[in-house]
């Protein structure tokens, strides 16, 4: 037996990077790889580390840390002090010698642009050849490759201690990203994944199949209660056309009998205009007759009246006497109130006047005495100023005694602190 041919490994040479708006490159700056070793050189902080993860996140690398940022937007050139910011980040990888290695429908092209763009709050997007594609695309490129964004060809600042140290785990991951199987184990994952997924829609298929059966047997009981709504309707529509034959039939008896009704109607109605007529001959030979007891009535009507207002005059009249008669009773009352209270006037009159002379003559002999009081006044009131002019003389003198005692007091409470301090001393 022959021996099967082993698989052919894609390959694919990077010829060219272009970078434009991603961390410290702000214009757009084109990298040549040529055949052979290419190095870049520069002191720390030229941005040598940039290249490299601008050729990371363009392999699909989807961790901000890993390229020392905290979100992706920070891949975009900042700004300095001379340079405004930029919104738009992209990075270009060219691709030769890359037959087989697209997905299609670009398999066969043998120049690939496999491009990553990003901008300010929107997110990245990926582009082969200028189509859109996905971003397990491109990795799943990169894993038949033999590289990644985080491929161990990738050795960036600390990578090569992580490999010293690394655990049995990922040295197995190195060993088959080197023998150019990632690729696979990325597509079986896929396969996993897409796998998990179809059993999940198929679960989900058999709940929806349930779901129908049910409405299935739903819809079975509705269907035949829509055959039994359909027979009983057929039933119901002949009853109704049967009642309305009957209700058609009473209506032309009913009609029938109205007729003659109205026959009947317009015979009445004719004997009542006739004797409508006669009651109006009647009625207007009435009318004729009636002027003479119409001014008969009014003759009398009006001596009614004349004779009413007589009356009402007389009445009238009495009121009027009898009103005076009280209003003369009344102001004679008042008359003799009023002389009463003259009479009791004159009385305190005559008592007034006589207490008057009395307090007459009592003031006629307080004026004859009334100046020997005013010189017995005089004299206490000049003994008075005197004993005040006494006094304040006498108060003069206590006064200037209390400042000189005061003063003396003062004198020897000094005396008294200056032998204190002495004696302290």
């Amino acid at each position: 037996m022959e021996e099967e041919a082993a698989p052919r490994r894609l390959s694919a040479t990077l010829s060219r990077l272009r970078i434009a708006g991603f961390k410290s490159f702000c214009e757009p700056t084109m990298v040549e790889v040529r055949p052979g070793l290419t190095g870049i050189v520069g002191p720390n902080g030229c941005g040598k580390s940039n290249v490299v993860e601008a050729l990371r996140w363009a392999m699909g690398e989807s961790s901000a840390r890993s390229l020392r940022g905290g979100e992706m937007d920070d891949v975009i050139f900042a700004g300095t002090a001379t340079r405004p910011s930029r919104n738009l980040a992209e990075v270009t990888l060219f691709l030769e010698d890359a037959a087989g290695v697209a997905p299609a429908p670009l398999e066969r092209e043998p120049e690939l642009e496999i491009s990553r763009r990003i901008t300010r709050g929107e997110g990245s997007g990926y582009r082969i050849n200028g189509r859109e594609t996905r971003q397990r695309d491109v990795q799943t490129l990169f894993a038949d490759l033999a590289s990644g964004p985080r491929a161990s060809g990738m050795v960036s600042q600390g990578r090569v201690a992580a490999l010293i140290a690394a655990k049995p785990e990922e040295r197995r991951a190195v060993l088959e990203e080197a023998a150019g199987i990632a690729g696979l184990r990325a597509r079986r994952h896929e396969a996993e994944l897409k796998l998990r997924q179809a059993e999940n829609n198929l679960s989900r298929a058999e709940d929806l199949t349930a779901q129908l059966d049910a409405t299935r047997e739903s819809l079975g009981r509705q269907a035949k209660q829509a055959a039994r709504y359909r027979n009983l309707s057929g039933l119901v529509r002949d009853a109704e056309a049967g009642l309305f034959a009957l209700m058609v039939a009473r209506a032309d008896q009913a009609l029938g009998a109205a007729g003659q009704g109205l026959e009947a109607a317009r015979a009445q109605t004719g004997s009542a205009e006739a004797a409508a007529e006669t009651a109006t001959l009647a009625a207007h030979a009435a009318e004729q007759a009636l002027p003479g007891p119409r001014a008969a009535e009014a003759v009398t009507r009006t001596a009614l009246e004349r004779r009413r207002l007589e009356a009402e005059g007389g009445e009238a009249a009495l009121a009027r006497a009898v009103a005076a008669l009280e209003a003369a009773q009344a102001l004679a009352g008042q008359i003799e109130a009023d002389l009463t209270h003259a009479r009791g006037m004159a009385a305190d009159a005559q008592a007034a006047e006589a207490r008057a002379a009395r307090e007459d003559a009592a003031l006629t002999t307080s004026v004859a005495a009334l100046p020997s009081k005013l010189e017995a006044a005089a004299e206490t009131l000049a003994l008075a100023e005197d004993a005040a002019r006494a006094s304040e003389r006498a108060a003069n003198t206590a006064t200037d005694a209390a400042a000189q005692a005061a003063a003396q007091a003062n004198q020897m409470a000094a005396e008294l602190a200056f032998a204190e301090q002495r004696a302290r001393r």
